[in-house]
Parts: structure tokens; sequence; C-alpha cells
């Protein structure tokens, strides 16, 4: 298998001036869905931001943080935003379709695969390893969205970050409810540096 060096993330500078027909969101999100194993977020970042250079590192984490808070799975969100941001509603259509389309018509077959040998002890191991690059693939993913806040070098936002990370994921508080103290103190702290840098220019 060869590697791929994924080319830099994009800057306001390079980003595409043209936005994608509805044919090309709808292969690009079908590329992207059936290629995530483990998750269609770590393809979608990487097609978005490195490949097709629709949008800037930045601007792709503050889609994906909208997005998490809009009902429904964060990846369906991002692409209906995503796509309408560039083609309006018809191009929403059209990542959403090309998002869930091909993975539904395979999934449907492989679940009639899985059916009839899903007992199997050598399929078992084989899964219980997709689940292991899974992780590796989402963790690789965290990082490559950490960049923006380390090139700035985002104390606060890292902190943050880490904050809610501790809250969730060790301290295993409620989602909700450390979402109603993260967000207020993340827009707080954005206005107060905004403000801050406002003062200073001038």
């Amino acid at each position: 298998m060869t590697s791929e060096i994924a080319p830099a993330a994009s800057s306001a500078a390079d980003i595409a001036k043209t936005p994608p027909s509805l044919r090309t969101l709808f292969f690009a999100f079908a590329k992207m869905s059936l290629s995530g194993f483990g998750g269609v977020l770590v393809f979608a970042r990487r097609a978005i931001v490195d490949e097709h250079r629709w949008m800037t590192a930045e601007e792709f984490n503050e889609t994906f943080a909208l997005c998490h808070f809009l009902p429904g799975p964060n990846i369906v969100n991002l692409a209906m935003v995503f796509g309408a941001r560039l083609r309006g509603i018809p191009g929403g259509i059209a990542a959403f379709a090309g998002l869930l389309v091909p993975p539904m018509l395979l999934i449907t077959a492989l679940a009639a695969l899985y059916d009839r040998a899903g007992q199997a002890d050598t399929l078992r191991q084989g899964l219980a390893g997709v689940s292991c690059a899974a992780v590796g693939l989402l963790a690789s993913v965290v990082f490559r969205m950490m960049s923006p806040l380390l090139k700035k070098g985002d104390v606060v936002g890292l902190v943050v970050m880490a904050g809610v990370f501790v809250a969730i994921g060790l301290v295993r508080l409620p989602l909700q409810e450390v979402l109603l103290a993260a967000v207020p103190l993340s827009l707080a702290v954005t206005y107060a540096k905004t403000y801050a840098k406002t003062r200073w220019a001038r």
C-alpha cells in the first residue's frame, strides 16, 4: 500500500474560487462515505480542506462546531450545511444524498452477508481489528483539527477543549450540562479577545 502525504491545509488565499457543481458535491461526499471506515469525519476534512480546498482549516472547524449544536448526526449536518453554503438548498441535498445513499446500499448487502456468516471466528477477529483502526483514525483527525489552535497559540481555546474532554470523557458529566457551561465561556473569551485586538489596533 502506497502512502500519500496530504497537502498543507488551505489558507484563505488558495481556497477554490468557483463553487463545485452538484454532481461534484454528490460524488465527493459519496467517496467520503465509502472511504469512511471508523467514521466519515477524517475523510471529510481531508477532502474539503486538503484535497478540494473548499474551506480553510479554521472554517471547517467552525462549521463542524456549529453542526454539534444541530439535531441529528454531526456528519450529516455537516454535509447539509456545507452543501447549502456552496450551492444553496440543491447543494445541501446533493451532499446529503452522496453521503447516505451509496453506504446505505452497501450496508444492506453486508447486513445480508453478516446474517449468514456473522458468527464465524475469523470475521469476528477481523472486526475487532477494524475497531482499533477506527479509533486511530478518529484520534488523527482530532489532532489535525487542533492544528489551527496550535499555530495561533490559542492557549485559552486549548484549555477549554481540554476541560470539555476531561468533563465528558473522564468525569462523565452529562453532555448537555457541559455544553451549557462551555459554550457561553467560549463565546465570552472570543468576544473579549476580539475586543482587545480592536482596541489595540486603534
